[in-house]
């Protein structure tokens, strides 16, 4: 039998997460933390609601998984979001020592890869699952700012 529990199952939980975070007027950003087939964390961006440049979705899944998991390590998990992390939160993301990382979309001017920073050594990382899907939201978001 087939698992259905694929990388790309997973990005669409996050994508409704981007969602959310676009209704509710936040940079659509969407993400989820899986450990062993099973959502532990799911968020969104929330900057603007918290005013916290800080309260990025990753940041706040990170903050989640880490209450859910009691301890401070996600070893084992894995991270799908739908844009690229940028250099903060691939640096906590380094500490967390996560095992994985799924992310859709590049951020070609801000992501970790455009700027240089590492992941922990341990960490896997895939790219490209669903990218459209959420490029075109945030192509969406910020069309709709811009009128």
């Amino acid at each position: 039998m087939e698992n259905p529990f694929t990388d790309e199952y997973f990005m669409k939980k996050a994508l409704q997460e981007a969602e959310v975070a676009f209704e509710q007027g936040e940079i659509p950003v969407g993400a989820i933390i899986v450990v062993k087939n099973k959502v532990i964390a799911r968020t969104h961006n929330l900057t603007e609601l918290l005013k916290d440049v800080t309260a990025h979705a990753e940041m706040q899944a990170i903050t989640s998984a880490a209450n859910f998991l009691g301890g401070k390590y996600l070893k084992g998990c894995t991270l799908y979001v739908t844009l690229e992390p940028c250099q903060m939160c691939a640096g906590a993301l380094y500490w967390s020592q996560i095992s994985k990382i799924v992310f859709g979309a590049r951020d070609e001017q801000r992501g970790f890869m455009t700027m240089g920073t590492k992941l922990h050594p341990k960490t896997e990382v895939v790219s490209g699952i669903l990218a459209q899907e959420a490029s075109d939201l945030m192509l969406r978001f910020f069309a709709s700012k811009r009128k």
